[in-house]
């Protein structure tokens, strides 16, 4: 009989880059599944539905919520993001690795549903790094860069209940620091004990 999949949950401050580095292990681990989140804010400059994210009506999400269509979701700067259930359990129960990128907020709600889950969260090196960061992406004026780097100290706070916390200070070393704990669960003995049973049977004399 298969093992269920592994979920992992990775989380970090808007900045942080948790995407650049989701990207570079999906690269990495090919049969890695990444479930795309709903929103319902407007595409930014090169997004794609259905790539980057759902991008729905708030009428169509709030229906899903009512539905329990989504493992969590979350209001986030005025905009609700959402992970669909169906699609993450169905893989799952099928032995596939999962990879969520949500918020705190619902990395706590998934941490209650789901506590064997693996929860990774991603730091920058510091504020300023933070800040420099944030500019960079030149897609909001300084009040909302403010509100960004209030929520992003709330975020940050959350970090200590994560199971691995990665320091993005520099790239390639944090992705590698991504893979190692992807590599570490594929190693655990729920996992592989399916695939060797008849090798480690106990001894009935």
């Amino acid at each position: 009989m298969g093992h269920r999949g592994q979920l992992f949950v990775l989380s970090g401050p808007s900045g942080a880059g948790k995407s650049t580095l989701r990207e570079r292990v999906r690269k990495r681990f090919p049969d890695l599944w990444y479930s795309v989140s709903y929103t319902t804010r407007a595409p930014r400059p090169g997004e794609k539905d259905g790539e980057d994210y759902y991008f729905v009506s708030p009428e169509t999400f709030a229906a899903a919520v009512k539905a329990r269509g989504f493992v969590e979701w979350a209001r986030v700067h005025e905009h609700c993001y959402g992970t669909p259930r169906e699609q993450v359990m169905g893989h799952l129960e099928n032995g596939r690795e999962v990879l969520l990128e949500i918020d705190v907020q619902g990395a706590r709600q998934v941490k209650i549903e789901m506590p064997q889950a693996c929860f990774v969260f991603v730091l920058p090196p510091d504020v300023e790094s933070l800040k420099k960061r944030l500019r960079r992406r030149a897609t909001e004026g300084e009040p909302q860069m403010k509100v960004r780097l209030e929520q992003a100290a709330r975020e940050m706070a959350e970090a200590p209940w994560y199971d691995y916390l990665i320091v993005n200070d520099e790239l390639d070393r944090a992705t590698e620091e991504l893979a190692a704990v992807i590599m570490a669960n594929r190693c655990r003995a729920p996992v592989i004990l399916p695939r060797v049973r008849e090798l480690v049977q106990p001894d009935r004399g």
